[in-house]
């Protein structure tokens, strides 16, 4: 017989019952992958993955690996917060990469300098035009309101027009890839201001991720915006029964989810200092693999943004320690669709679980 305990006003629970916070789970994960790494780099490299071994350096840890692990998922990071936000409404977004890559050519093409070196820059896009040195204000709504284009047309497929969200996006995905070749016939777009440079300087791609992080997560628990985007994903039906607008929350969802994708190709591009059309390419399929990693479901309705950051941590450190490890490139791709595989197939078993005990 399980042990049990009184709570308030005498009612007794079952302690055995008493469940971990899911994202545990997925820290725990990440605990033991870090220390697997650890132990290979001690034993194959002679080396420590986490801890700093430099007799010249005081500080425990190896702070440039870390700085690494956290600046290298950062990007992709912000675009798995909207997936996130997706999925839980019991969506997909395939088209956040191609949004990425459009985005940052658009964006950047009104972010350029108009001297180079003290000479006028002619190789900018619109200096026959004067748009040129404009305020990083400009380049940084013309981005944010491309992304909120393509989430619009992406939440009116999905809500309206009822196509499926893999269709309606996958659409979108083919779309956007293809206006970021036209935009400039596929040559690239750089020389930008100091100002718009700035935004992908040093550790600000991440200062960017962990703000949004917190917005969001606050913006999920305690909005109303939150309560409506986990009752769709439970239960579609029974949301619409309750006067939740579907719809509209789904079409202002999927906009979201792009506009997240626009600031991303922002701080892709600034970063980089230059657009290209092939940016943002796969950028989707780690984004839902950070998403699914860290506990969301895919039927939707569970699922958090801690669970994506740390998801989106287990990317980077498995990155990381495969680069420390000094394995190839393409053993990293093998890994990474297994861990995809993987993350699906123990939610599912998740699901399952939980519906045997209810």
């Amino acid at each position: 017989m399980s042990d049990t305990s009184h709570g308030v006003g005498g009612l007794s629970f079952d302690t055995s019952k008493r469940n971990w916070p899911p994202e545990m789970g997925v820290f725990l994960a990440l605990v033991l992958i870090i220390v697997v790494f650890e132990i290979l780099g001690r034993l194959l490299m002679h080396d420590s993955f986490l801890f700093n071994t430099r007799d010249n350096v005081d500080t425990l840890f190896n702070e440039p690996r870390l700085k690494i692990i956290i600046l290298q998922v950062s990007i992709t990071g912000i675009i798995a917060l909207g997936v996130t936000q997706v999925i839980l409404t019991g969506g997909i977004d395939l088209s956040s990469g191609s949004v990425v890559g459009a985005t940052a050519m658009i964006a950047m093409s009104f972010a350029q300098a108009g001297t180079l070196n003290g000479s006028p820059n002619t190789r900018a896009i619109f200096f026959d035009h004067g748009l040129v040195d404009l305020p990083v204000i400009f380049p940084i709504a013309v981005g944010i309101g491309c992304g909120a284009i393509a989430g619009l047309i992406n939440g009116a497929l999905v809500a309206y027009t009822k196509i499926p969200p893999f269709i309606a996006t996958l659409g979108m995905m083919v779309a956007a890839r293809g206006v970021a070749k036209w935009w400039t016939k596929g040559q690239p777009v750089s020389f930008p201001t100091d100002s718009y440079a700035a935004i992908g300087k040093g550790m600000m791609p991440v200062f960017i991720f962990i703000v949004l992080a917190i917005l969001f997560h606050l913006i999920l628990r305690h909005t109303v915006y939150g309560k409506h985007t986990y009752a769709i994903g439970s239960n579609e039906a029974a949301a619409r029964m309750s006067g939740i607008k579907v719809d509209r929350h789904k079409l202002l969802v999927y906009t979201i989810a792009a506009m997240l994708a626009g600031v991303a190709a922002i701080v892709l591009s600034s970063k980089n200092l230059t657009a290209q059309a092939g940016m943002g390419l796969m950028y989707e399929l780690d984004a839902i693999a950070m998403a699914v990693i860290g506990g969301i479901s895919l039927q939707g309705g569970r699922g958090s943004v801690i669970g994506t950051v740390l998801g989106a941590l287990i990317f980077g450190v498995i990155i990381s320690g495969f680069t420390f490890l000094r394995l190839d490139a393409y053993y990293q791709e093998m890994v990474k669709g297994a861990i995809i595989v993987g993350a699906v197939a123990l939610d599912q078993w998740r699901q399952r679980r939980a519906a045997a005990r209810s």
